[in-house]
């Protein structure tokens, strides 16, 4: 009896120690799973990453217009159309290819200013009336007054441009007034009627305010 009470005891044990180990086990396959996943997670950025990565390679950078400078517009100034000017290497300052690119463009720019002073006109010819309703008529004049004002505005810029012309016909184009000095290429296509250089115009401005307190 007694032996009968050790075989079972050490079966027992056996299975309790098998069952332990079953335990220890599966807890050690879920953990190298749970192990595994974050690992996994923890890698998905770079994936993504990557994805990010071809997909800016997959769209190419935009180009620039044909015959445009790098990192330049078409725009110069006032005037639709025009590339900014691009000295050669060792051009002198107002060449003949800076005078006449500086003359088409003010050229240019008088086509335009005759061209709204003509459309104006010829509005206010048409749209001339007598309205029996006086605010309807006082509305029109209003209206008329705005737009002469603006035209005449331009006619006075007209004749800057003329002046600025004959500048380019007489050499003189370029130069400041005041100081002789060069009044550059960059300030002359945003400003093509500019005759004074930056420092001049800041200190014309300067005297302009203080007159005026």
């Amino acid at each position: 009896m007694p032996a009968t009470k050790r075989k079972t005891g050490a079966a027992a044990g056996k299975r309790k120690a098998a069952t332990k180990k079953a335990t220890a086990k599966k807890a050690a396959t879920k953990k190298a799973a749970t192990a595994k996943g974050a690992k996994a997670t923890r890698k998905a950025p770079p994936k993504k990453a990557a994805t990010k990565r071809a997909a800016a390679k997959g769209t190419p950078p935009a180009k620039p217009a044909a015959g445009a400078p790098a990192g330049t517009g078409l725009d110069v100034g006032p005037i639709r159309g025009f590339r900014p000017y691009e000295p050669r290497k060792g051009e002198e300052y107002m060449s003949e290819r800076q005078l006449e690119h500086f003359r088409q463009i003010l050229l240019a720019w008088k086509r335009e200013l005759m061209e709204e002073v003509d459309r104006t006109v010829h509005h206010m010819q048409d749209e001339a009336g007598n309205f029996p309703d006086p605010n309807d008529r006082a509305t029109q004049e209003e209206e008329f007054s705005l737009e002469l004002r603006t035209r005449d505005r331009e006619r006075k810029l007209i004749r800057k441009i003329d002046e600025a012309l004959k500048r380019i016909e007489d050499g003189e184009y370029g130069y400041c007034e005041s100081c002789g000095v060069e009044i550059g290429i960059r300030r002359l296509e945003a400003r093509p009627t500019a005759t004074l250089c930056i420092d001049c115009k800041t200190l014309d401005e300067v005297r302009e305010r203080q007159m005026g307190l």
